[in-house]
């Protein structure tokens, strides 16, 4: 029987609404919406969407969301001044600052950004004090995509609690904290990345299956045991018709697609793992819109926690 798919823009949905009675309690008790400060830096065309959905969903939710530009060849010293004026607005709520950052900006950029936004208002989870209070057990403002995900997981009904998880990556943005939130859920995880031996035969051990590498179809039916729910957080285009047509099949209404778009955005699961698995989030459509929700869910909790609400 084919996987389940696990919808995400219904679950995205549900935590709009949820949010939606404090966004108004929020507005009447101070006189204000909750707001948030969006730093975008170059003209990267995949940030310039991200960020137009984050700004129309934030305001669609009630959220006042300023957008600040800079140009690409900003240096991280003027992207910092830009933080340091957020951090000490009495205005705004919340920072995020839109990666990827410019090549120019040096190595180590997206970390000092990291480390100059007030914790307070560290909407994405990213600055260290609120990295340690996630390893702790105790977080205030979780990076949005892994928090998105346990909300899926516990919107479709998948148990975490005893459950063997594997998280394919490790990145600071959704392999580390993913693998803490689990963790928290009492789940028994294992991480897994580019050094680790055995990868396909590790995966298959897992009743859940977070892919998180940024391969095109990388995680294969060997790496699924029959039955475990698979959440593919990658988000990959290829621009090569000879390459989407052997991942998702000459036939497929997606490379139809791929001949209208001249590309095609794909996961980290290739799509025969379908067959195995007992439930998968879809690339698009999975876990994407939950970032942009939990993003908001961030903002108001910082809003509501600055306010003493």
């Amino acid at each position: 029987m084919p996987a389940r798919v696990l919808d995400g823009p219904s679950v995205a949905a549900a935590i709009r609404t949820s949010v939606a009675p404090e966004v108004q309690s929020f507005t009447a008790a101070a006189g204000r919406p909750p707001a948030l400060g969006i730093v975008l830096v170059g003209d990267d065309p995949a940030s310039e969407i991200y960020v137009r959905n984050k700004v129309k969903a934030g305001g669609d939710s009630g959220l006042r969301v300023d957008l600040q530009r800079l140009p690409a060849t900003a240096t991280i010293d003027q992207l910092l001044v830009l933080v340091r004026e957020l951090n000490e607005s009495p205005d705004h709520d919340g920072i995020l600052v839109q990666s990827p950052l410019p090549a120019g900006m040096g190595r180590g950029a997206a970390q000092r950004v990291f480390d100059a936004i007030n914790p307070a208002k560290d909407v994405d989870g990213f600055n260290p004090l609120n990295v340690g209070r996630l390893a702790q057990g105790r977080p205030f403002l979780a990076p949005c995509t892994p928090s998105g995900v346990m909300v899926m997981l516990d919107h479709f009904g998948i148990p975490i609690a005893g459950a063997r998880a594997v998280v394919l990556g490790r990145s600071d943005i959704v392999g580390r904290p993913m693998a803490l939130l689990l963790l928290a859920r009492d789940a028994t995880v294992t991480v897994c990345h580019s050094k680790t031996k055995g990868i396909a035969a590790v995966a298959a051990e897992a009743d859940i299956v977070v892919a998180a590498i940024g391969r095109a179809g990388f995680v294969t039916r060997e790496f699924i045991k029959p039955g475990a729910a698979v959440i593919d957080v990658g988000i990959n285009r290829i621009t090569d018709r000879a390459e989407a047509a052997a991942l998702l099949g000459e036939h497929s209404p997606r490379v139809a697609d791929f001949d209208r778009r001249g590309s095609v955005v794909v996961g980290d699961v290739h799509p025969e793992v379908a067959d195995v698995a007992s439930a998968l989030t879809p690339v698009p459509g999975g876990v994407g819109p939950l970032t942009i929700a939990m993003l908001l869910k961030n903002t108001v909790a910082a809003a509501r926690a600055r306010a003493g609400v």
